[in-house]
């Protein structure tokens, strides 16, 4: 198991360069905290806020990255980023697979995959999301749609390799409502599980745990069998909010 947790701060579509003073603070936390600590902030956000943190006195423990990459390094692709262009701002990681692009772009687990080697191709550490419906729950069906994910998502190229997988129940999201301590043991184990057996125990990923985290739920979420770190929506936004977030990991 990873020895330090990870919190990801993920802002999604927010953040103009008036919020560099919250990442600041947030880098204020991370350099006395056990954690690893990162945000993925708007790509617009992502060069200012490297040149903000690199210009604090001694390196930043604060890792930066992208909330999505295209597969190709460059082309006639209007609107995309290459994992390339992610890194030459300054990220370091980059999120693949979160719910809002598989369900609200129709991006498909081999999409996923395609883009995860893009990010190794340029040297990005990627998260890599999955997660069940309400409805694919109330069926019955969490085990083999997190299986299929699992199984389509992460190519092979990744063993020997860096790299994070988080669980977001889809209809946790911003909904405030947290599965059971039971429901995310459950996932957890079977992430990790598959993990060991496709990757023969050579790669030691974080497992992180996403959906309507908060301050006051955070330390508990942690606790938890197989939770080695949490991916953060809304709860990032605010360097008081995500700063209790990050002391829950000490």
């Amino acid at each position: 198991m990873p020895k330090h947790p990870l919190i990801a701060g993920n802002w999604k579509m927010h953040g103009l360069r008036d919020a560099i003073p919250e990442a600041l603070a947030m880098d204020t936390a991370a350099r006395q905290s056990r954690a690893s600590v990162a945000i993925f902030p708007p790509s617009t956000l992502l060069f200012a806020l490297s040149e903000a943190l690199n210009a604090r006195p001694g390196p930043s423990p604060v890792r930066l990255g992208g909330q999505d990459c295209h597969k190709d390094a460059q082309g006639a692709f209007t609107g995309d980023l290459s994992a390339e262009m992610l890194k030459d701002a300054g990220a370091e990681m980059v999120i693949l697979g979160h719910s809002e692009r598989r369900h609200g772009h129709k991006e498909a687990c081999e999409s996923v995959a395609a883009k995860t080697l893009a990010a190794l191709r340029a040297g990005l550490e990627p998260i890599i999301c999955i997660g069940e419906t309400l409805d694919q729950r109330q069926e019955g069906l969490t085990h083999a749609v997190l299986s299929k994910q699992l199984r389509d998502s992460l190519p092979l190229a990744l063993e020997g390799q860096t790299f994070h997988v988080a669980y977001e129940p889809v209809w946790a999201i911003g909904t405030g409502h947290v599965p059971t301590d039971d429901q995310v043991i459950d996932a957890m184990l079977l992430i990790q599980k598959h993990l060991a057996q496709r990757f023969h125990n050579q790669v030691v990923p974080h497992t992180l745990y996403g959906g309507s985290v908060k301050p006051d739920n955070a330390r508990h979420l942690l606790s938890l069998d197989g939770v080695d770190g949490l991916l953060v929506g809304g709860a990032s936004l605010k360097a008081e909010d995500f700063n209790r977030i990050i002391a829950a990991a000490d």
